[in-house]
């Protein structure tokens, strides 16, 4: 019978006790290395973007809804009465004062002026002719040619002559103003809207009829409101030295702010503050003025009116998204010294520029958590967070964005371990 591996050749001896001990040594070491697989790497910490909290005197802005209202509003009237027979504008155009606007028909009037002439001139005839008789009568009472009573009713009668004439005066004048009502005038400078009447309208009869209205929108007045009790707290805080009267350019400065969030180029003034409050509402009137050479603003636009009433000495602010507010209060995440994370209560004064003004809860120095609150949320009890440097959106990259980038590079530890 023949062997199966009679046609392999049969390696010597020694070589072959050689590769039974490598086969076994291998075996051994490999159970070596399973039993001591090197631990997992700890993952890095996670980065958190903070901002050190900076001691500073703060501006309080106040916010408050408004509406713009013309400086000076004129009704054009027709103080005279007939048809009317031209418009002498262009609706929607600025006009200057004492611009003609409208023509009435003047027939009538320049009729009464020329019969009230007339009798002005018979009045001072008559006058003339009454004073030369009392001329004549004066040297004759004296050489008692003619009596004393006679003398006397030509003086009464050159007085007469003379009230005459200047009843006749008046009477021009008067009928010389009603031909100039003819002539219907601008009485103020502004922008004038559209012509509530049209030629061939009778205008003027029984009382005074409107025709169109003028309004001066440069500048523009403000009336907006505060809470009275607003404004208390804000007296009182002041005079317990809290805060601090504003002061410098900006004292009794407003900005308005549009209805689509943008915030009008020029600023406006605060003229005065309503001493009386209204008893339905429990709010105090205020007005600015502000300048309006483009007519960008419109008398009644609804807007938001910021207006720094006072200073808080050593306020912080800190950006909007770094605070939490509850029923309960506000509060804010901080990064300790060792890296761990509390909750810390404070108190807000009001926001300026998309920053709360932080009056108390917080110390000079303190690392406060603006971006990452849901990386937070995944950490377990206990860890440690990195904090860096946070930036606002456009001027560099997220915190963590290259952290959570690398840990995503990190092998598993099933394939460390392979």
């Amino acid at each position: 019978m023949t062997r199966l591996d009679s046609s392999f050749p049969r390696l010597p001896s020694r070589p072959r006790q050689s590769l039974v001990a490598a086969a076994v040594l291998a075996f051994f070491l490999t159970g070596c290395g399973k039993g001591q697989a090197p631990a997992p790497a700890a993952p890095p910490p996670v980065e958190v973007g903070v901002v050190t909290v900076t001691l500073s005197d703060v501006g309080l802005v106040t916010e408050l809804p408004g509406r713009l209202e013309a400086s000076r509003v004129a009704q054009v009237r027709a103080r005279a009465a007939g048809i009317l027979q031209k418009r002498l504008f262009r609706e929607g155009s600025d006009v200057k004062a004492g611009q003609p606007l409208f023509t009435i028909d003047s027939a009538p009037y320049a009729a009464a002026v020329a019969s009230a002439r007339a009798s002005q001139a018979r009045a001072e005839a008559n006058l003339a002719q009454a004073s030369a008789l009392a001329e004549r009568y004066k040297p004759l009472v004296a050489a008692n040619a003619i009596s004393k009573q006679d003398y006397a009713n030509a003086v009464a009668a050159q007085k007469q002559a003379a009230a005459d004439v200047a009843v006749a005066k008046a009477s021009v004048q008067t009928a010389s103003i009603t031909l100039g009502y003819a002539s219907v005038t601008a009485p103020i400078s502004g922008r004038i809207g559209r012509s509530l009447v049209t030629e061939g309208a009778l205008v003027g009869q029984g009382d005074a009829t409107q025709l169109a209205v003028i309004q001066q929108i440069d500048p523009m007045y403000i009336n907006f409101t505060q809470s009275a009790s607003d404004a208390l707290k804000l007296r009182a805080a002041m005079q317990s030295g809290q805060f601090q009267r504003a002061s410098g350019a900006n004292a009794a400065s407003v900005r308005i702010v549009l209805e689509d969030g943008s915030e009008y180029a020029r600023p406006g003034r605060l003229l005065f503050t309503d001493l009386t409050v209204d008893p339905t509402t429990g709010q105090i009137t205020l007005r600015a003025e502000v300048p309006n050479p483009d007519g960008q603003l419109l008398p009644g636009l609804y807007v938001r009116v910021r207006l720094e009433q006072a200073q808080a000495a050593n306020a912080i602010t800190l950006p909007q998204q770094a605070v939490t507010r509850t029923q309960q209060g506000d509060e804010v995440t901080v990064v300790g010294p060792d890296g761990k994370i509390s909750k810390r209560k404070i108190t807000i004064s009001g926001s300026q520029n998309n920053k709360w003004v932080v009056l108390d809860g917080l110390k000079a120095g303190e690392q406060v958590v603006v971006d990452g609150f849901q990386r937070l949320q995944r950490l377990p009890p206990g860890a440690s967070v990195k904090a860096v440097a946070w930036q606002p959106a456009g001027t560099a990259s997220a915190p963590g964005a290259a952290a959570s980038a690398a840990a995503a590079a990190v092998p598993t530890s099933s394939a460390t371990a392979k």
